[in-house]
């Protein structure tokens, strides 16, 4: 969406070592927005963002007008299902509509082979890796590790709008996190939520909305650790009124 960072030219990079030509897209998506104020608030630096793209090697970027990506006739309607639900399902209702629509129609317009998604946005990743199975779609989703600032806060283009102050505390988030890895599977994942949420809520700065350990295909929450398999713990924080998500694996 753009206010493009170390994060998102990652994700160029892999696409560059695996494809003869990349595309990025650059677009702020409104059908993803439920709060109209995030939306307009949302960072815009276009000039910047074309000027990274050239020196990281991109081949053609891709910056419609929302008339191109919505035309008044254009519908589009996919169930996601339980996945939809959950985590940021639940606190912010019809976004993750919004994120398979223009997802689908970005494919539609641009018809790529392989499409690059951060696993920072772990439920959304979840969330259209089901639609191109569900619909068949010609593209491979190709998932990309989390880019992280030197202090551990997890690569945002919403880390510009944290006052100098929340930027200070927002890496406890990430810290809290790497400890929770550490402590593994010596706790019950739900007792282990419960530290990571009182953990961070010690600092005034900062407000947990919600941390679950989830099965990675499911997002279902669980209860007891499965021996043979990795689980993800999901987080959302409030930093003053900038809302960061983050994740980190509980390996098997």
């Amino acid at each position: 969406m753009g206010a493009l960072h170390a994060g998102h030219l990652s994700l160029l990079e892999n696409a560059r070592k695996a494809n003869d030509i990349t595309v990025v897209s650059i677009f702020v998506n409104p059908t993803q927005f439920n709060d109209p104020d995030d939306l307009r608030n949302y960072p815009r630096t276009p000039e910047k963002d074309l000027t990274l793209l050239s020196g990281a090697g991109c081949d053609f970027v891709f910056m419609p007008p929302v008339e191109e990506i919505y035309p008044p006739s254009y519908q589009f309607s996919y169930t996601i299902g339980p996945l939809e639900e959950k985590m940021e399902g639940k606190f912010r209702p019809g976004h993750f509509r919004g994120v398979v629509t223009v997802v689908y129609r970005l494919f539609e317009i641009v018809t790529p082979h392989h499409a690059y998604f951060g696993e920072k946005d772990f439920q959304q990743l979840a969330i259209i890796r089901k639609m191109v199975s569900d619909l068949h779609l010609p593209v491979e989703i190709i998932p990309c590790p989390i880019v992280r600032e030197p202090d551990g806060l997890a690569m945002s283009s919403r880390n510009l709008r944290l006052s100098p102050a929340h930027r200070q505390h927002a890496p406890l988030i990430a810290q809290t996190l790497f400890q929770a890895a550490e402590k593994g599977r010596s706790l019950s994942p739900r007792d282990l939520e419960k530290w990571v949420i009182e953990t961070i809520n010690k600092d005034p700065y900062l407000k947990t909305e919600y941390f679950e350990i989830v099965d990675p295909d499911t997002l279902e929450q669980i209860d007891n650790w499965i021996p043979s398999k990795a689980a993800v713990g999901c987080i959302a924080v409030w930093a003053g009124e900038i809302r960061l998500i983050d994740n980190i694996r509980f390996l098997p």
